[in-house]
């Protein structure tokens, strides 16, 4: 006979119906990177001799080095920070802030912004940087963007980001739930302003659309890194896919916005052409017949290694390079950057947004020709 989870155990003599808990897969049981619930194309490169040789041979002993002095981040605690976790638990809310271990979680919540993951909490990628939970994520939640709107309602908060995980194992990758989240939100929140930060949909161009057609304020899509490493950091993702995505957002009027970490094996001239790659091939019309506009906001941040499991840190990349970065990012185009070893895609986004529209209100102030 089956062994019973000690859960199980516990509750076999008892006449009550037993409750099983969804089981995820642990953090990389296999080799980093990888889609757990379909085929992928092999990685171009192997990461056997580059990443998992660092610490005696052993797999799972991967070293995490010191930090350096100018990435230090607040302890969570305070009023505002108790106040907006007691919200997030009465209304059974996922944060990004919790399950990615963001280092700006405790200054965020102390001021009342924090980031919203929709579509529960496990993942059906495992990408080589990420602390999400990977696995088969269970039934979809159909009450979850009334409890959203509802939380988002009682915070009284400005600027608010809802993100989600993967769901490659729906057929529109969780849209109709993104779709329905933004459109209580705005309806619950009228005066707040809504970002959201959404996964590829493998490409589901009318998924895609679903979101689009909700409006949110801003839509952000994040890069990660540099074209050459997406085989090591984003194995189930394409480089030119994601740019698409942004170009499409564009073109329709709404603010596109990415983001890419830094020192997790890249080179600065390749963040440099990211840049001016990124300019050319999101760039479209806009609906009004107007310029060509490209993607409006960018954020670059140090990579942090989750775990032992997870890709090592190359280098850190040192305070006078980020303000190197944002300096090139302005010159290039992005009417917003947002630079720095502890920039994280929501930190500071109510200020991002606020930035973005002075400057298009400076844009329209000015005399036409």
């Amino acid at each position: 006979m089956a062994s019973l989870h000690p859960q199980e155990e516990h509750t076999a003599g008892l006449s009550a119906p037993i409750v099983q808990r969804a089981v995820t897969i642990p953090r990389h049981p296999r080799p980093l990177g990888g889609d757990p619930l379909r085929t992928i194309d092999p990685p171009l490169l192997s990461l056997s001799d580059m990443v998992l040789n660092n610490a005696g041979g052993f797999k799972d002993q991967l070293a995490i080095k010191r930090k350096p002095p100018w990435l230090r981040a607040k302890v969570p605690g305070g009023p505002g920070y108790t106040r907006l976790k007691a919200i997030m638990d009465e209304h059974r809310l996922h944060t990004v802030c919790e399950e990615a271990r963001c280092p700006n979680m405790g200054e965020c919540w102390s001021r009342g912004v924090a980031t919203i993951m929709i579509l529960g909490d496990t993942c059906t990628r495992a990408c080589g940087f990420c602390n999400v939970k990977t696995g088969r994520p269970g039934v979809i939640d159909k009450d979850e963007p009334r409890r959203v709107a509802a939380s988002l309602a009682l915070m009284g908060l400005k600027h608010v980001v809802i993100t989600s995980v993967n769901r490659d194992e729906l057929p529109d990758g969780g849209a109709g739930i993104w779709a329905e989240t933004i459109l209580r939100t705005r309806e619950a929140c009228p005066e707040l302003s809504v970002e959201v930060l959404i996964p590829d949909l493998e490409g589901n161009w009318a998924a895609l659309q679903m979101i689009i057609d909700s409006r949110p304020h801003i839509i952000n899509h994040n890069l990660e890194t540099v074209r050459r490493m997406y085989p090591a950091v984003r194995p189930s993702a394409k480089f030119d896919r994601s740019l698409e995505l942004l170009r499409r957002v564009r073109e329709q009027g709404v603010v596109a916005k990415t983001g890419i970490m830094v020192g997790i094996g890249e080179r600065d001239e390749e963040v440099l052409a990211l840049m001016d790659e990124v300019q050319v091939k999101t760039a479209s019309v806009s609906v009004d017949g107007g310029t060509r506009a490209s993607c409006d906001i960018l954020t670059i941040g140090q990579y942090l290694q989750p775990t032992r499991n997870h890709l090592p840190i190359d280098r850190w990349v040192t305070p006078e390079q980020f303000d190197r970065f944002k300096a090139e990012g302005l010159t290039r185009g992005f009417k917003v950057v947002e630079s720095g070893a502890l920039v994280r895609s929501s930190y500071h986004a109510d200020h991002q947004a606020d930035v973005l529209v002075k400057f298009n209100n400076n844009v329209d102030a000015q005399p036409r020709g």
